[in-house]
């Protein structure tokens, strides 16, 4: 709930006023896990908005660490299904890939989560949930929505845990300190940019529409050109940083003539381009391209004044990694 919803709650069962204030820094503010540790609150206040309200907190059924130091846990949601989520520890940062629905409707041919079909949307609950709950949660510095489901798809519920990590009674964030990645769900997305100041990540993935098509289903309904044309109407020299994430496949999207293309349709455009390594997942036949090839294909891109990099793979021992994520514990 945010502040307003949680004051009214609290107003509506003749509590004072002051109580959603109290509440909302409990729980957003000092982490409480229960409303019994609300100690400014009286303990008959305390009981009468116990009967009908709970934190929302829960603990990770599982924990593993990848040898980089990657860590990935699994959530229980209120539905009895599962989702993971993903922190990736570097030396002055420590990233949390959140997810946003169990499973997904996009069924990209290179992702886990997509092959596991769509089961629920996450509730804003289950999304702040995992930020909180988390092994070293206080020492998160950053957020994507990168971990399982488009986010866009769950546009509702990642908006209201977007617009809650940043309220000054929530943890105040910056909206620098947020990404959201899509593939490109033009409705809600033209929504999020005008709503939203925090960073946009699109999986991109091939600039050749009938390539991209047969790998990504969406551009048959938002073609990746008509979605870029969109993106070129507003700012991203100032607060917000765009990027496009682009997957590379041997024999697929990795050659020069793939590089040029990229180059043509990104033309002018104030952005950023991560090549990402593909993680071979059981369910594609597609093989992640060589070293050297993304090599000549970041130095293309950099000679035409791009700035690109190639993302660092982390945690794919343990199935953490870009793609990676499904709920095959279940």
């Amino acid at each position: 709930m945010t502040l307003p919803e949680i004051t009214e709650q609290a107003t509506a069962m003749g509590l004072p006023k002051f109580a959603g204030k109290q509440v909302a820094d409990w729980v957003y503010g000092k982490r409480v896990k229960s409303i019994h540790e609300m100690t400014n609150i009286s303990l008959k206040n305390r009981e009468l908005i116990a009967e009908k309200f709970s934190v929302g907190r829960s603990k990770p059924l599982d924990i593993q660490t990848s040898v980089d130091g990657t860590r990935k846990m699994l959530f229980k949601t209120s539905g009895g299904k599962f989702v993971e989520t993903v922190t990736i520890p570097e030396e002055d940062r420590l990233t949390i890939c959140v997810s946003s629905q169990v499973g997904c409707r996009m069924n990209c041919d290179f992702c886990m989560t997509g092959k596991q079909g769509f089961q629920d949307n996450l509730t804003a609950t289950e999304i702040l949930n995992q930020v909180y709950s988390v092994p070293d949660s206080e020492a998160i510095t950053n957020l994507v929505f990168m971990g399982m489901g488009e986010p866009l798809d769950n546009y509702k519920n990642v908006k209201k845990a977007s617009e809650l990590l940043q309220a000054e009674y929530g943890l105040g964030w910056s909206p620098k300190r947020i990404t959201l990645s899509t593939i490109g769900l033009k409705s809600n997305l033209k929504r999020f940019l005008d709503e939203s100041k925090c960073h946009l990540a699109m999986s991109l993935h091939n600039p050749i529409s009938e390539e991209r098509l047969e790998m990504m289903p969406i551009e048959q309904a938002a073609p990746a050109a008509s979605v870029i044309e969109m993106l070129r109407e507003y700012d991203w020299s100032k607060q917000r940083r765009l990027s496009f994430e682009y997957i590379m496949f041997d024999g697929v999207n990795d050659s020069l003539h793939y590089a040029r293309e990229l180059t043509k349709l990104l033309e002018g455009l104030d952005c950023r381009i991560n090549l990402i390594r593909f993680h071979v997942i059981p369910m594609s036949k597609l093989r992640p391209s060589t070293e050297g090839n993304m090599i000549k294909f970041r130095d293309f891109l950099t000679a035409k004044g791009f700035i690109c990099t190639i993302r660092a793979s982390r945690g794919e021992d343990i199935f953490a990694a870009c793609g990676m994520l499904s709920t095959a514990k279940m």
